[in-house]
């Protein structure tokens, strides 16, 4: 048995370095072709594939030291001379480091791997953070003992502030896979890009990390396939052959920005227009209808592109991280798609509700300001604010609260992207901060809500899921004063 836990470690350990191994290996892979001749950079990929071979040697995983030894034995041709990295031998090396992922993968062409099978997740927090966190435990300890409340709330706070750091990473470690995607992307149609990334040193909470790849992902094949110009075409306009596409992540007020930028075209209005079967539109409009689902300005289907699949998967989930998403376009000059995410998943700082005896929390981002109104009828009705009509959500018609209504109803009015609405409630607690819990698997389904909190006084109380709310509202009824 303890043989068997040691092993389970050991291989935890391999599968881990192996991982970052050959994430090394592909981003110098990238560097190399550009720079072919770099013995630096041709030494560091040898260095990565050897790692990689003795870690599965010492493992027993034949197979994948075997393969690695294929690619030892080309990547000495380079160091030697005797071969040279030219962007085919590049991609065969690429193509290597794919196979290698596929086979020490835990669940792989070799099956799950030991005892272990789908793998947990894990961070590396460093010293510093842990020694730190040991010493404020025993300074709340000795506080508690001397019941000095003061210094109690100061070091519960400092710990809570460092436990949430440990939970951070820089945003680098998931942009760095992307050189990769926008090479490939670029190659299979025909086109030169190169990725430059930006605040590759700015920390984003895991959480938020493990659910950005896929929309960054989507952002960045439309850039290659809907921005960046064909090379001749590029050359035409006095472009650079290679165009260039930005991916940037930094901190304002209390969000994270990710940024997609390209240098390509800027969006085809006349095709937007074509496909809507529209004579003009106005930039929100047009913004608004490229995040349909199923929209696709595409002339064929590919694997790319032209299935309707894309901007709308990327707003729903943003939206779903409490996020926004905006398009700024200029034409003949390139696309920014920018995204607004919380710095964190695990608290938020919240707005506190009640309608009846049920306690809400909304993401205290999301609301823009409160108003006072009479007694709303029906579950949707439109609120005239200041001259604008503002569709109006009742909360307590919505998750069927049954209580006597109040003679007067606030009215919290959110906004998320191009999108406003209010929420009719019965009582304002105001803003803290809230840890989310995540929702048992029988309650995840519930529409409107995304998430629960415990207050201070011990009750439960519904985070709502404010974008998903917003697409609920239907046509309005009724109009309030």
């Amino acid at each position: 048995m303890t043989e068997e836990i040691l092993f389970e470690d050991l291989l935890h350990t391999f599968i881990e370095e192996a991982e970052e191994n050959l994430t090394t290996m592909e981003e110098s892979l990238l560097a190399l072709e550009h720079r072919p001749a770099d013995e630096e950079t041709i030494n560091t990929v040898f260095r990565m594939v050897h790692s990689v071979k003795g870690g599965a040697a010492c493992v027993g995983f034949e197979l994948v030291a075997g393969f690695a030894h294929v690619a030892e034995n080309l990547l000495d041709e380079i160091r030697e001379g005797t071969r040279t990295a030219t962007p085919e031998v590049i991609t065969q090396l690429l193509q290597s480091v794919d196979v290698l992922r596929k086979l020490i993968s835990p669940i792989g062409p070799m099956g799950p791997i030991g005892p272990m099978g789908p793998m947990g997740s894990s961070l590396r927090v460093p010293t510093d953070r842990v020694d730190r966190m040991v010493d404020l435990c025993g300074e709340i300890a000795i506080a508690r003992g001397r019941q000095e409340w003061e210094d109690i709330d100061r070091l519960f706070f400092d710990l809570q502030e460092l436990v949430m750091k440990t939970r951070m990473v820089p945003a680098g470690s998931v942009f760095a896979a992307f050189h990769r995607t926008v090479r490939d992307l670029a190659h299979e149609r025909g086109k030169i890009a190169r990725l430059t990334i930006e605040g590759s040193e700015v920390e984003i909470d895991h959480g938020v990390v493990d659910k950005l790849r896929d929309p960054i992902t989507h952002m960045i094949r439309n850039a290659v396939d809907h921005g960046i110009e064909m090379p001749d075409v590029r050359g035409a306009k006095g472009k650079d052959p290679c165009g260039r596409i930005t991916l940037s992540a930094a901190h304002e007020g209390g969000m994270i920005v990710i940024r997609v930028a390209d240098d390509g075209g800027g969006i085809d209005r006349a095709r937007i227009l074509d496909r809507a079967g529209a004579e003009s539109l106005s930039d929100a409009e047009m913004h608004a209808l490229i995040f349909e689902p199923g929209f696709s300005t595409a002339s064929e289907v590919n694997d790319l592109s032209g299935r309707g699949v894309g901007m709308d998967v990327v707003k729903r989930n943003i939206e779903s991280l409490h996020g926004s998403i905006a398009i700024e376009s200029r034409a003949g000059e390139g696309t920014t798609v920018t995204a607004k995410l919380p710095l964190t998943l695990a608290i938020i700082e919240g707005f506190g509700v009640s309608a009846g005896e049920e306690h809400f929390v909304l993401p205290l981002t999301l609301v823009t300001e409160c108003v006072s109104t009479g007694a709303i009828a029906g579950v949707t009705s439109i609120l005239n604010l200041r001259g604008e009509p503002v569709p109006v959500v009742r909360l307590r018609n919505l998750f069927d609260i049954d209580a006597p209504p109040p003679v007067r109803e606030n009215v919290v009015i959110v906004e998320c992207g191009d999108q406003r609405a209010g929420i009719a409630v019965d009582h304002l607690h105001g803003s803290s901060q809230v840890v989310v819990k995540p929702m048992s698997e029988l309650f995840r389904a519930l529409p409107g809500i995304s998430g629960s909190a415990i207050l201070g006084n011990g009750r439960v109380a519904l985070i709502l899921d404010v974008p998903a709310l917003l697409t609920q509202l239907n046509a309005p009824q009724e109009s309030i004063a």
